[in-house]
């Protein structure tokens, strides 16, 4: 039998649970499906993106870059009013990028997230 690997899952790191929960049911239009001081989650079809409380496990994290969360989304520009509602900060302009359009944003907890679309 050969070693296979699946995606699930993974997380961000949150400084403000209620806040991370308030951003993400607003901007994803879904209802977190677990909800804890702690850890978090939202079901994306099948996919769980957690929101991580570190402060109270008192875990050490250093924020960086090196990980990207990357949705797709059907509509870029009915996304982008969506954002402008969050007053989110676009960090990586809309580019085109192969077949993609894709644009990098803030979200409430300063974690960098990706989001493309499929060019029409």
């Amino acid at each position: 039998m050969n070693l296979s690997f699946k995606i699930t899952s993974l997380y961000v790191c949150v400084k403000d649970m209620s806040r991370s929960i308030d951003f993400y049911e607003n901007l994803l239009d879904i209802k977190v499906t677990e909800k804890s001081e702690i850890y978090s989650v939202f079901d994306i079809n099948g996919f769980r993106y957690g929101l991580f409380a570190y402060k109270k496990t008192a875990e050490e994290k250093t924020w960086g870059n090196n990980c990207l969360p990357s949705f797709e989304v059907n509509n870029m520009d009915l996304f982008i009013k969506k954002l402008k509602k969050s007053n989110c900060s676009i960090v990586f302009p809309l580019t085109i990028i192969g077949k993609n359009k894709v644009l990098e944003f803030i979200d409430s907890e300063e974690n960098t997230i990706e989001i493309t679309s499929p060019i029409d």
